[in-house]
């Protein structure tokens, strides 16, 4: 185990983790033998990571630590996994190994080859993989055999970092499991009343307020933070945002206009009721938990932000909600818009109109130049009209399959250029657009050889 001074620095800086880090001594001891598999799980935001990370960097044992999240596929994870164990070897030891003999890692095999000679007559190594059930284009086969490296190599300790326990992943029973719980409130309360904000910006001038101290400022910041955080949470996050990073997020976005009747002097550091009831509008709007890129104080037309949507707060002091204030407030709201580029928006549209109006339509409704012929209308008789099936609008079915090349067609149609012979500029570059509307989910490709489209190879 680790001594009881690593274990009391550990304990301060992760909080309501002593039983993990306990555990985690007990387990990954320098004299003690480990278990070859250890699989560590719970949930976002509970603190497993970096518990992990801190530990194994305290306790000396030789380790590597691989993201999954930074690896696009198997192989890279493969390959990102022997580059990681041989920096780490080469830390440790200060020595530097020949890495020509690992430059290629294609398969899990070629792994537990690679792994075996890097760690012969060696002493314990720790592999960590963070994420793992993450893992973008996992073969079906990563999990039990990962779990297994450590049966074939003596030496090495496999970690398995995820968000739910692998037990049926792993084809492997008697697998150890670390589970990290989400934090209490009292746990939440705890760790973030560690660090403070301060209420005032600037300290307060020394000649008007002789006696307010360094010392005092620290009490009072701390003493209106810590019933800051217990109304912050029984009011929004107790429902909306209970672990730790969605809880300190709201806590700290709320509290500059918490304590801006303080700072104003209005009211002084120790009138909490009073403050509550005067910014208690702050807790009952749900601007605090939710995230925007683009934040809603910038105007409908996002050139001047200066233009800015009032709010509840007029002048630093609270105004109650009224059916008039709501009203306008959702118009402006609503008057809102973020628009796409403009060679994507036509791309959308062109994609939309291809997916619901035949083909055979194209000439009559894309065509800059045709012939407007005039359509006859046709008499049917009583008893064909009676037998003809009734067919249902094309708008109201799923949107259907088109070609690229089509898609293209209509687009040049729709845009009005002033290029010389209607061209698009150069600067458009409709290939990038439309790659970038296919990762937004906007355009779904459906088809393959032979599906329609005389683009594909």
């Amino acid at each position: 185990m680790l001594p009881d001074e690593l274990l009391a620095q550990l304990n301060t800086q992760f909080p309501c983790r002593e039983l993990q880090l306990r555990q985690l001594s007990a387990l990954y001891s320098p004299d003690l033998p480990s278990p070859p598999l250890l699989v560590v799980h719970g949930l976002t935001a509970t603190g497993k990571t970096s518990v992990v990370k801190n530990y194994f960097s305290h306790s000396g044992l030789p380790h590597a630590i691989i993201s999954s999240r930074e690896c696009i596929t198997g192989r890279h994870l493969l390959e990102r996994t022997v580059s990681s164990c041989l920096d780490a070897l080469d830390s440790h030891n200060d020595e530097v190994n020949d890495r020509r003999a690992y430059s290629r890692t294609e398969n899990i095999n070629a792994l537990a080859i690679n792994l075996q000679r890097l760690l012969e007559g060696r002493g314990k190594f720790v592999l960590v993989f963070d994420g793992i059930d993450k893992q973008r284009e996992a073969p079906s086969t990563l999990l039990p055999a990962l779990a297994r490296l450590g049966e074939s190599i003596p030496n090495l300790s496999i970690v398995l970092i995820s968000t739910l326990p692998l037990t049926t992943l792993l084809h492997r029973p008697g697998t150890a499991h670390l589970h990290f719980p989400t934090y209490s409130r009292s746990s939440l309360l705890t760790i973030l009343s560690l660090h403070p904000p301060k209420i005032f910006p600037t300290p307060p001038s020394a000649e008007q307020f002789s006696d307010y101290t360094p010392d005092l400022a620290e009490e009072d910041d701390a003493w209106l933070w810590n019933r800051f955080l217990g109304a912050t949470y029984d009011s929004l996050s107790k429902h909306a945002g209970r672990d730790l990073v969605s809880f300190q997020h709201t806590a700290h976005r709320i509290w500059p206009d918490f304590v801006k009747p303080v700072v104003e002097g209005q009211f002084g550091t120790r009138d909490f009721s009073r403050l509550m009831v005067n910014r208690r509008s702050l807790f009952m709007i749900e601007d605090a938990i939710l995230d925007r890129i683009i934040s809603a104080s910038t105007s409908a037309s996002g050139n001047h932000p200066q233009n800015t949507i009032t709010n509840s707060l007029t002048n630093g002091i609270a105004v109650p909600a009224t059916p008039s204030t709501s009203k306008k407030r959702g118009a402006e709201l609503r008057s809102m818009h973020h628009d796409l580029p403009y060679y994507t928006k036509h791309l959308l549209i062109s994609a939309y109109l291809a997916s619901y109006n035949p083909s055979r339509t194209d000439t009559t409704y894309f065509m800059k130049h045709t012939d407007k012929r005039k359509n006859r209308r046709k008499v049917y008789s009583t008893t064909s009209s009676s037998t003809k099936h009734r067919r249902i609008p094309r708008h109201l079915l799923t949107p259907s399959p088109f070609p690229l090349d089509r898609v293209l067609a209509i687009f040049r149609s729709l845009v009005v250029t002033d290029e010389v012979g209607g061209g698009l500029p150069q600067t458009a570059d409709i290939g990038t657009q439309i790659a970038t509307l296919a990762s937004l989910r906007l355009l779904v490709k459906v088809g393959g050889v032979g599906a329609g489209d005389v683009l594909e190879p």
